[in-house]
């Protein structure tokens, strides 16, 4: 199977295969693409990838509400957890983030519609031939970073934005000649 150069090795090859680039339109999985990728500033995507699990039974598999009404008990319960990355300003931004998507929740329905007007409901494709390719940041990441930081996010510079847009579909940047590009574009 031809794949994108940058799934050498499990476990990004079944990130890869099973997840990234396809199209999602729930809730709770945008909320927590949205924060394990703000949890993976500065560090490599393969460590927060063997910590998903771990991340999904501490932050109570993301369900919003829930993690919205953390207290400082969770939070220190949080910072505990050698499953998590225990740092203090990304556990809180996580936290801050569930009550600030509750928000966005009350004024556009959901999660989803209000992440993916930046796209114009319509995944872009990136038409990718070689990795060298992939931009960091696109005006459209440039656009959800802004908004979002205005609504008082943090760890959602335009890299995590486009990183994440990536990660849920939003955009299709697989390479043209891996298998999962026919399909991201099907989907």
């Amino acid at each position: 199977m031809k794949r994108c150069e940058w799934a050498e090795s499990e476990p990004m090859q079944g990130y890869h295969d099973e997840v990234w680039g396809m199209p999602v339109h729930d809730d709770r999985t945008l909320f927590e693409f949205l924060i394990l990728e703000g949890a993976q500033a500065g560090l490599s995507w393969a460590t927060i990838l063997k910590r998903k699990d771990t991340y999904n039974k501490a932050f109570d598999n993301f369900d919003v509400i829930k993690v919205a009404n953390y207290t400082e008990k969770d939070y220190e319960r949080l910072m505990q957890d050698p499953g998590v990355i225990r740092n203090k300003l990304k556990i809180r931004a996580a936290i801050k983030s569930a009550q600030l998507i509750l928000e966005i929740q009350k004024e556009f329905g959901s999660l989803d519609k209000y992440l993916w007007k930046f796209v114009n409901n319509k995944p872009l494709d990136g038409k990718i031939r070689a990795m060298k390719e992939i931009e960091a940041t696109t005006k459209e990441s440039d656009a959800l970073s802004k908004d979002l930081k205005k609504r008082g996010f943090t760890f959602v510079g335009s890299t995590i934005c486009y990183a994440f847009m990536q990660a849920t579909g939003m955009v299709n940047d697989h390479e043209v000649t891996c298998l999962q590009y026919e399909v991201c574009k099907k989907s």
